[in-house]
């Protein structure tokens, strides 16, 4: 039920109340015991403390008011009532949020529910209270501000009261890293789409409103720019102004999920939105942007995800690239006029079946590693050809993309002596 660092932790506790002949172990000896837990000392460090003011005044209060037992007494050091439903408190939380390990940094929350205790006083002297403790758990909000000390990139992550985990980089936890991606080589390279990319840039670079919108309609490759500009980071293909930048993709559903009360939605997307600020080469990019008005807001209220982005993309704190169709952008996105004027619209249209020949050609050395199987040119040219004259309700690329993905798949289905090292054109036919 406890976790390993926290087991050391109570394992010091009792042995340095025992060393000095504490008839009790209090809850100051578990605080004090926790300044060197790494799950309690982290949110310690996001809430602004400091380690030896609060050391020194639990070692006072220790000295001055838990008694001594005398050398000749044979009795042990034994836990005060409050101590023991610190830890009580701590397990309940745990178990009723349906995890089942319990960090110092649980313990440290259940310690503010003992607020008669010199343990509680301390730290309120130091301005830290529950609220501060559940924030930075739950949703990754510091209390202290640049230049404060704060918890390090690196350090075990927390667990909060309700067993909603939070690492300490809010963007980690509601956003991918697409240049981290690109590395693993988990996106694919982009093909093409050279006047949309250099708008893209174009945009980027500008002092204020500088955040492009991809507009196109389902399948044209609006994610697939975004992802490929990242690609292109990484490879070193882009201007020097943007070598170093770094594209996030937010996880919207990840942001919403688990939002039980009015408030927590706002706080987690503060969060990022000030990660943001911190980290100046970064650029959030935004999929289905037109999901975020209306996101998060209670019902008839007007506090949403947007009103929430709007004041920092307006002075150009924070680099956006969005995406959504043309339907969602005359239908909702662009109905908020003082979000519309924030973006550059950028038009993303289907390519012609020569650029979609090309993008596959790009596109084909990944899906041969993955089938194991070769592609002709012919097959690259029938796999557009076809999916422009029998697929209508969709469009290129991602119609001819999924014909090459299909007619892969299809020899791997086979058996290895009837699979064909190379797919031509009678096999792009039978998808």
């Amino acid at each position: 039920m406890f976790s390993k660092d926290l087991e050391y932790s109570i394992g010091q506790c009792y042995k340095q109340a025992r060393e000095a002949r504490h008839e009790f172990m209090t809850v100051e000896h578990l605080l004090l015991a926790l300044l060197e837990n790494p799950a309690a000392l982290a949110v310690l460090k996001a809430c602004g403390f400091n380690q030896p003011k609060l050391a020194d005044g639990l070692k006072q209060i220790i000295t001055d008011s838990v008694p001594v037992l005398p050398a000749d007494d044979a009795r042990d050091t034994q836990p005060t009532l409050g101590f023991q439903r610190v830890l009580q408190r701590a397990v309940y939380h745990v178990q009723s949020s349906g995890k089942k390990e319990v960090t110092g940094a649980n313990v440290l929350v259940a310690i503010f529910g003992e607020k008669d205790s010199h343990a509680v006083y301390l730290l309120q002297q130091q301005d830290i209270s529950r609220l501060d403790v559940v924030n930075y758990l739950s949703h990754g909000i510091a209390k202290v501000g640049e230049g404060e000390d704060k918890a390090q990139p690196g350090e075990p992550r927390a667990e909060a009261e309700g067993g909603e985990e939070s690492k300490v980089n809010p963007l980690q936890e509601f956003a991918s890293n697409l240049n981290e991606l690109a590395r693993e080589g988990k996106i694919d390279p982009l093909v093409g789409r050279e006047e949309e990319v250099e708008r893209t840039i174009q945009v980027l670079c500008r002092r204020r409103k500088n955040n492009p919108l991809y507009v196109g309609e389902s399948g044209v490759g609006k994610t697939a720019l975004a992802e490929g500009l990242a690609w292109r980071i990484v490879e070193g293909m882009v201007p020097d102004v943007l070598s170093d930048a770094i594209i996030y993709s937010l996880d919207l559903g990840a942001l919403v999920a688990g939002t039980k009360y009015r408030g927590d939605f706002e706080k987690r997307l503060k969060g990022v939105l000030a990660q943001m600020k911190k980290e100046p080469r970064a650029i959030l990019f935004i999929d289905e942007i037109h999901t975020i008005i209306g996101a998060g807001s209670a019902s008839g209220g007007t506090m949403d995800a947007s009103n929430l982005i709007k004041p920092v993309l307006q002075n150009g704190e924070l680099r956006c690239i969005g995406s959504t169709t043309f339907q969602e952008y005359r239908g909702v996105f662009e109905k908020d006029r003082a979000l519309a004027r924030r973006f550059q619209k950028i038009d993303v249209v289907e390519p012609s079946i020569s650029e979609a020949v090309a993008i596959l050609h790009g596109l084909k050395p990944r899906y041969e590693a993955h089938h194991e199987v070769k592609y002709s040119a012919e097959a690259i040219q029938a796999a557009v050809d076809l999916s422009v004259k029998h697929i209508n309700d969709r469009l290129l690329p991602d119609k001819a993309i999924d014909v090459i993905d299909e007619a892969g798949a299809r020899q791997r289905l086979r058996l290895l002596a009837d699979r064909k090292q190379v797919i031509d054109v009678e096999e792009v036919g039978l998808i």
